[in-house]
């Protein structure tokens, strides 16, 4: 039997006394089933399903008092996120709430008709998720953290830290999202990379068992910064790509504070753990009556910029007045 109908037949199985209890009985309160990218006890997981139930509790729901979640963490494997779909499909739940961008797609994959609630979405137009930000018109809606649009911000803030490096890597997850969103993201920053006379090239972690050989490989073409793309395994796993930067001394820039609050160089981006939270607010209008499609996709109006001194010493840097007079946070 394949790996791959293995996990699915053992995971179904798993689930089916709660299936059968979903469908057999009447419901006394609403059943939200959440699926999170990472393992149940890594602090990402905790932060956003805490964020999460916050959210819940700010629109007057209280987890076993007049709301049921059924959760599943999906690990760093794109193939159990489906797995998980799967199984919430099959519980009958009133709402998902995918975090992620993968978690949404597999969600979408396997249910057109159960209300999809995505948080921190990348792009959901380009991937498919959605007809449009302002009226979804379909079961998915939720918020994005504008992710790919902000690399080549990421890229001049790095520049303008290490104004004499030519070579910039970027660190990406393949397939994180669709095949338009990711060929845009690496469009954007090649195209900034030419203007700046600068050296661009991706290097490639589908796992977090391929970040050693990736950041080898980073080692050996002589890298001296680093972009690192947007992924939810990226965040569920950040503490690795923090270590191994500061291994190999290169300068990196991050998509979202845990990293620069676990000693990585400086961040840009949205808060994703708000993110979360701000979910609930869907997830408790759904269950209200409202339908997804015409719900419009929530943006970030505010992006966090945060610098960590102490990394910028280690590594030998000097931080331009300019940088640390804008930071939103500079962690000493």
């Amino acid at each position: 039997m394949r790996r791959r109908e293995f996990i699915r037949i053992v995971g179904l199985s798993a689930a089916w006394p709660l299936i059968a209890h979903a469908q057999g009985t009447l419901r006394s309160m609403p059943l939200v089933g959440a699926i999170w990218v990472g393992d149940a006890a890594s602090p990402t997981s905790l932060a956003l399903k805490n964020a999460f139930s916050q959210g819940l509790r700010d629109n007057g729901y209280i987890e076993g008092r007049n709301i049921q979640i059924e959760d599943r963490f999906a690990g760093s494997d794109l193939e159990a996120l489906r797995v998980a779909a799967e199984q919430l499909v099959h519980l009958n739940v009133d709402v998902i709430l995918a975090g992620g961008t993968s978690a949404a797609l597999a969600a979408k994959r396997v249910t057109q008709t159960i209300p999809i609630v995505g948080v921190s979405m990348a792009d959901p137009v380009a991937d498919g998720l959605v007809g449009g930000l302002a009226r979804p018109g379909g079961n998915v809606t939720g918020n994005t953290f504008i992710g790919p649009e902000l690399g080549t911000k990421r890229f001049q803030l790095l520049k303008e830290v290490i104004p004499a490096a030519v070579r910039f890597a970027g660190l990406q997850q393949p397939k994180a999202y669709s095949e338009r969103t990711m060929q845009y993201m690496v469009s954007e920053l090649e195209d900034k990379a030419r203007s700046a006379q600068t050296d661009f090239r991706v290097f490639n972690a589908s796992h977090p068992d391929e970040f050693d050989s990736a950041f080898e490989a980073m080692v050996v073409w002589h890298a001296e910064a680093l972009v690192t793309f947007p992924s939810a395994m990226f965040y569920a796993n950040f503490k690795r790509i923090v270590d191994l930067a500061s291994r190999h001394s290169i300068p990196t820039i991050y998509v979202f504070t845990e990293a620069v609050h676990a000693g990585g160089l400086m961040c840009y981006g949205a808060d994703i753990a708000d993110l979360s939270r701000l979910g609930a607010k869907y997830v408790a209008k759904i269950l209200q009556g409202a339908k997804p499609a015409d719900l419009p996709v929530e943006q970030p109006t505010k992006f966090q910029f945060v610098i960590n001194a102490r990394t910028v010493k280690a590594l030998g840097l000097t931080m331009p007045a300019t940088l640390l007079a804008t930071a939103d946070e500079v962690i000493e």
